[in-house]
């Protein structure tokens, strides 16, 4: 459960709170709403258990699709994620979720797919579900520490000595992703998903435009993919028996080795999508980070 609050704290908004795996308090949550957008979910690239990954991931959702079905609620904005989908050359909406006995991909992909099976499924049971399944999301208001944007403090306060080379990933802001959302609720279509992406980089190309904004030169070394592969496992264990999450595992360099383009003109035609710039999206997470003191 989130306990922090600062995101929305002085907002006009009531917060109530619910556990997701409790089912009864999820419906108490849904009942009186009219939309209702499910992004509670466990993001992990190997750091977190299978089992956890799946409870929050799956089991939740279910407990939200039900919960929205039982309180008749108009319309369910399904948070996915890019990860949730198959394509080795490109990736857009056509693509076929992640099978759910897919070795291949990480706990988090298989998920996020199964989840996405279920909002899809409930559809045909007289839910209105729209899913979204937006890239890597980069911006402010980042409270609770997102991976990224753990990456981006370490870069921008000079504690990381290197850089993984090869791989790229794609980016975009938590603005675009909201605005996305915002259009999905009023012309996203029944049963149909949207993928919200924003500017492909490699990880050495991103740390160098963070520097420009940040005054902190990036790592000048970048290890090569391979040797970064052997070293995972290595680093997982150091930042496991200090108490942290590691930068890098297995699984997130997989996912940098591996992640084909992706294509948002569906959002685009349909939603109104258009994402900025990354160097924008850089200087305003690099300007709310120093409101802070974290930079």
């Amino acid at each position: 459960m989130h306990k922090n609050t600062a995101a929305v704290d002085g907002l006009p908004v009531e917060v109530v709170r619910a556990d997701l795996l409790d089912a009864v308090s999820v419906l108490e949550a849904c009942t009186g709403a009219g939309t209702v957008f499910h992004l509670a979910g466990k993001v992990s690239a190997g750091w977190e258990s299978d089992a956890e990954v799946h409870a929050i991931n799956v089991i939740g959702t279910r407990n939200v699709v039900e919960a929205c079905l039982a309180a008749g609620v108009s319309r369910l904005i399904h948070f996915s994620s890019i990860q949730a989908l198959s394509g080795k050359d490109s990736v857009d909406e056509a693509c076929d979720l992640v099978a759910a006995d897919d070795a291949s991909r990480g706990a988090y992909d298989r998920a996020k797919a199964e989840a996405e099976r279920l909002a899809l499924v409930a559809v045909g049971r007289g839910l209105c579900a729209v899913v979204l399944n937006p890239t890597a999301v980069l911006g402010s208001f980042d409270f609770q520490g997102s991976p990224m944007g753990e990456v981006l403090l370490a870069l921008g306060r000079g504690k990381l000595p290197a850089l993984v080379a090869g791989g790229n990933c794609d980016y975009v802001d938590v603005r675009d992703v909201v605005e996305g959302a915002l259009a999905a609720e009023r012309r996203g279509r029944r049963g149909e998903r949207y993928i919200l992406s924003g500017t492909r980089l490699s990880l050495v190309a991103l740390a160098r435009q963070w520097a420009k904004v940040t005054g902190r030169a990036a790592p000048r070394f970048a290890v090569p993919m391979g040797l970064a592969r052997l070293a995972a496992p290595f680093a997982h264990a150091w930042a496991r028996w200090r108490g942290q999450r590691p930068l890098f595992t297995s699984e997130s360099l997989r996912v940098l080795r591996t992640q084909p383009p992706t294509s948002h003109r569906k959002a685009d035609a349909e939603l109104g999508f258009r994402p900025r710039p990354i160097d924008e999206t850089l200087r305003d997470t690099c300007a709310w980070m120093k409101t802070q003191g974290w930079l």
